[in-house]
């Protein structure tokens, strides 16, 4: 056995779940503020699992927060991620998932054109009703 396994080994976690790219995930940590403790779960998809499946093992996962984008790096086998939890698996054909930033924004961006169109016509059609009541209140 290499000798960095045999230091390593009794760290590494037993209890993880199966995780791959595409899978949706909530990852519980543990966060330390001055003396008080709290947990923080945070749930997205897992876009990139890098650094193999020894003590380094990493996973990023991305979720989009009031329309922006966040991506947390979460180290697998940390003392401090309490528990990751598999909510939902994902077929995806790649290894890494990178495009999803792209096509997120892009999504956004037209949900934002379409809302603001909307508003648009909206206005519009005050406006008319507006102008509508003044002729017929100066007839």
């Amino acid at each position: 056995m290499d000798p960095i396994e045999l230091i390593t080994s009794p760290y590494l976690r037993q209890n993880l779940p199966k995780i791959k790219q595409g899978d949706t995930v909530r990852v519980l940590q543990r966060i330390q503020e001055g003396d008080k403790e709290r947990t923080s779960p945070f749930e997205g998809i897992v876009i990139a699992r890098k650094h193999g499946r020894g003590i380094q093992a990493t996973i990023t996962v991305r979720r989009i927060v009031e329309g922006i984008g966040v991506e947390r790096i979460f180290p697998i086998h940390s003392p401090n991620i309490i528990e990751i939890r598999v909510l939902r698996h994902g077929r995806v054909r790649r290894a890494k998932l990178y495009y999803i930033r792209e096509k997120a924004a892009r999504d956004v961006r037209k949900k934002m054109r379409s809302f603001a169109a909307s508003v648009l016509k909206e206005e519009d059609r005050v406006v008319q009703g507006n102008a509508a009541r003044e002729e017929a209140s100066i007839s």
